[in-house]
């Protein structure tokens, strides 16, 4: 029976390893409705947010190098629709620190 459900991600200390954020799992489809980064570290940074298409046989970058200050929010507010197998990904180009919150929807098929 399908089915929809409101749900938050919450990801702390984001840095410049590759962080999977949310991995989607069989037999769901999740809509991301909003994601808020926030840099805690006190340093300017930049990061790349991105879809690992098929568990990582494709990167897509949402955004590439985009700047947020230091102690600042960086909002994006436009649905992203992730499948079976995708995962969001973030990495920031430096060793700073940066927490993320998602909120989406995850409906089973």
């Amino acid at each position: 029976m399908a089915s929809e459900v409101m749900k938050v991600k919450l990801v702390a200390g984001i840095t410049n390893s590759e962080n999977d954020m949310l991995a989607v799992t069989s037999g769901h489809t999740y809509t991301i409705l909003n994601l808020s980064l926030c840099e805690t570290g006190g340093n300017d940074e930049t990061f790349d947010l991105y879809i690992r298409d098929d568990a990582g046989a494709n990167d897509f970058e949402i955004y590439s190098d985009q700047a947020i200050a230091a102690n600042a929010t960086f909002e994006h507010t436009t649905r992203i629709v992730l499948e079976a197998a995708d995962v969001l990904s973030c990495q920031l180009a430096s060793t700073g620190n940066v927490d993320c919150v998602i909120s989406y929807l995850d409906q089973t098929l």
